[in-house]
């Protein structure tokens, strides 16, 4: 197969300079995508028709190879330091050549897509790329306009990925073999030495996290969906804390699963499809997501059975980190266009290895925007190289990886926001109850679920609350088909002495980490664990 489809744009790749004499595949369709890729020997499928893909070494993003581009236009507006590294414009520009050459007469694949829900926010984007499964990753993920569309499509933003570009840290100024480049001036995104394809759906995220806040609308790592009463709710997390999961609600219709903005009109997702983690993915627990992957879906280091090509979802000999990504209309409550009002309740999710924050509480709006400058979880045994014991971990904003302005500027527009539209916050957690990760237990799912439907649909606005004399939270005394002993993290544990030390240190930490935040309000400062 070697034409050109009929939906090619008249705006061709030399808009970003990119001359090109291999053959170009234009916004193919997912069919047509799986075949190229089956016949390419970059996949194969399981026994549902899921496309099947390994990413190689690298089974996750690589932050420390991310750069953006320090140039005029961007360079104040930029919070430079750890997650935003300055990278020369000269020293993008010989990169730029090298991908550029390397992919010259090579196939790529080429889709043009938005970025966004809501017409007046989103933003044009292109994404080329030379491996087809990572076309069809970005097919499924992002907005996909009517194929008439695409033939003016003319890209406001370009990702481009060239997985089998390498770059010598020597001679092109990088750290390793891969590299993630931002540059604001020129709007594009250069990708190498990584077949991950979550790079190139978190570039479009970083993307969005600098244009939108200047134009009055919050950027948002979290998951949204609507209530019978047209009530949405937003759930911020980091990986692993159960935003994908808890969203994918049979009795609430889903917005999206990871990425959304908040305008003045309400919330937008900024994405067409969900991206699961499916490490012990279960058709009982979480059936929206299990249907979800099936023929059109992609999903990445899951292992297969050698007999039937079932996936073993439960094999995590690859990596803690399989993946899988699907349209949204995959899940058949969706919400169609991914738009909804002002949320009613926002929960942040944070997964505390410890054991000692209670599982359920309710927040004033000095402690949301306490702990949504936080952004606390744990890492916990096992999920990193050189992890052996719970590692705190404190994420401004929920998404201090893709944050590319300074977080009191996020921070800022959530106070507003919630202040204006009246908005209740609650902070969940879906850790360890009993003790710490190794000695007690990971909180029942069912219980999460219990719990965060009382909240969404007023059940806790009837019961009496007490505050955590440690965290200052206000707690719930009872809670529908949740043992109120469970509500109740010390009561838990066999030791209340070892509890009350646990909690003491993981306030300390909560302390010491908002130093970060010198120009915090007093009253949002107080808000916080007392130490």
């Amino acid at each position: 197969m070697h034409e050109r489809s009929v939906f090619q744009s008249r705006h061709g790749l030399d808009v970003i300079g990119l001359r090109h004499s291999g053959h170009q595949y234009w916004n193919l369709r997912p069919a047509v995508l799986v075949a190229e890729s089956l016949r390419r020997g970059e996949s194969t499928l399981s026994d549902r028709g899921a496309l099947v893909a390994r990413t190689g070494k690298r089974t996750g993003r690589s932050p420390k190879d991310k750069f953006v581009v320090r140039e005029p236009a961007s360079e104040s507006h930029v919070h430079w330091g750890e997650v935003n590294v300055a990278l020369e414009p000269a020293v993008f520009d010989r990169l730029q050549e090298k991908v550029f050459r390397h992919l010259a007469q090579r196939d790529v694949f080429v889709q043009d897509l938005y970025a966004g829900a809501a017409p007046q926010h989103r933003l044009n984007v292109r994404i080329i790329t030379e491996l087809a499964w990572h076309s069809l990753f970005a097919r499924q993920l992002f907005v996909r306009p009517p194929g008439e569309a695409t033939r003016e499509h003319q890209p406001e933003f370009t990702v481009v990925s060239a997985p089998s570009c390498l770059a010598d840290p020597a001679a092109d100024g990088v750290k390793s073999e891969a590299f993630v480049l931002v540059n604001l001036a020129k709007r594009l995104v250069l990708i190498g030495g990584t077949q991950y394809a979550g790079e190139i759906k978190k570039s479009i995220f970083t993307i969005m996290n600098y244009y939108l806040p200047l134009k009055g609308v919050m950027p948002m790592h979290c998951s949204a969906n609507i209530g019978p009463r047209e009530d949405v709710a937003l759930f911020f997390g980091l990986s692993g804390t159960g935003k994908t999961t808890l969203s994918a609600d049979p009795e609430r219709r889903l917005i999206g699963d990871d990425e959304h903005g908040w305008s003045d009109e309400g919330v937008f997702n900024f994405e067409g499809g969900c991206y699961a983690k499916c490490i012990n993915l279960s058709a009982e627990f979480e059936p929206q997501i299990y249907n979800a992957i099936r023929f059109g879906s992609v999903v990445e280091n899951v292992v297969l059975s050698p007999i039937d090509h079932s996936v073993r979802y439960d094999d995590g000999s690859i990596t803690e980190n399989t993946r899988c990504a699907y349209p949204l209309d995959f899940i058949d409550n969706a919400v169609e266009p991914a738009v909804g009002g002002h949320p009613r309740n926002i929960v942040f999710l944070t997964c505390d290895a410890f054991g000692v924050l209670p599982p359920i509480a309710r927040l004033s709006p000095q402690q949301a925007m306490y702990h949504f400058l936080s952004g606390y979880t744990a890492k916990v045994a096992g999920t990193e190289a050189g992890v052996t014991e719970p590692q705190v971990t404190f994420s401004a904003c929920f998404g201090a990886p893709f944050l590319v302005l300074d977080p009191a500027v996020y921070a800022g527009l959530l106070g507003r926001k919630l202040a204006q539209h009246d908005t209740r916050a609650w902070l969940l957690n879906t850790g360890w109850s009993g003790g710490p990760y190794g000695v007690g237990k990971r909180m029942k799912l069912p219980y999460t679920r219990a719990m965060i439907a009382a909240a969404l649909n007023g059940d806790l606005d009837r019961v009496e609350y007490d505050d955590d004399p440690i965290f200052g939270i206000a707690v719930p005394r009872s809670c529908p088909h949740v043992p109120a002993e469970v509500l109740r993290p010390r009561q838990t544990w066999q030791d209340g002495a070892a509890y009350d030390a646990k909690a003491r240190e993981l306030a300390a930490r909560f302390v010491k980490n908002f130093e970060r935040f010198p120009s915090a309000a007093d009253a949002v400062r107080a808000a916080g664990p007392r130490a």
